[in-house]
């Protein structure tokens, strides 16, 4: 049962509106720094050891129990863009939705009543988490995973880019990826233990930032983000 909820809610079939979103990958590729294989797998090198540690950190520790307040202040402190902060409750408003369908849960019921407008993707990806059953590491994974196959995929749509080279690309990404997702867990259990969210990660990436609010202005662009 852990399992098929883990491989259902990294599946981005699920319905959480990641597909649309490119995590930066398009701004980078307009502007020239993303242009191939490799470019692409430093971009994503980059954002999984800064944006990926973070919201992988606040997903554990929302899936160890850290109360969700607390955790969304984290995240709106961790997210200087504007753009990026009302991307991430958007998605995280679809994650919800989609959640409360597949696992029913009051922790869900209440995350909805207390951010109607929205609450931080990563902070819902956790609490989903914990109601279908997973672990804070398996949060940890689902967010760092996330973090490089989105922008990844944009990738072979923004450039058509060789999917098996993409694929080649992941693969070789997965110790980092195990990396990552341990250091958020070991953050997000501390934070969780002494309830003190300034213990998470704030791993920052400025020019990702500068890129979702030039994107935010484009009229023609092919992502939402």
């Amino acid at each position: 049962m852990t399992v098929a909820a883990l491989l259902l809610l990294s599946d981005g079939r699920f319905p959480a509106g990641g597909h649309a979103h490119s995590g930066g990958a398009e701004a980078a590729v307009k502007a020239g720094r993303v242009h191939d294989a490799a470019s692409m797998a430093a971009f994503l090198t980059g954002r999984l050891h800064s944006t990926g540690l973070t919201a992988a950190a606040l997903a554990a520790a929302a899936a160890a129990g850290c109360p969700c307040g607390a955790l969304e202040e984290a995240a709106d402190a961790r997210t200087p863009s504007a753009a990026l902060r009302a991307t991430s409750r958007r998605l995280g408003r679809q994650l919800l939705r989609a959640a409360l369908a597949a696992w029913p849960h009051p922790d869900l019921d209440h995350l909805r009543a207390a951010h109607p407008g929205g609450a931080h993707q990563p902070v819902v990806l956790g609490t989903a988490a914990r109601a279908a059953g997973l672990t804070p590491a398996q949060a940890a994974a689902v967010a760092a995973h996330e973090s490089v196959n989105g922008p990844a995929t944009a990738c072979v749509r923004l450039l058509g880019l060789d999917p098996y080279q993409v694929a080649a690309v992941l693969a070789r990404l997965a110790p980092q990826l195990d990396a990552v997702t341990a250091a958020a867990v070991d953050a997000a259990l501390d934070a969780t233990a002494h309830n003190d969210v300034d213990r998470l990660p704030a791993a920052s990436a400025p020019l990702l930032d500068l890129y979702a609010e030039q994107h935010s202005s484009w009229k023609v662009r092919l992502f939402a983000s």
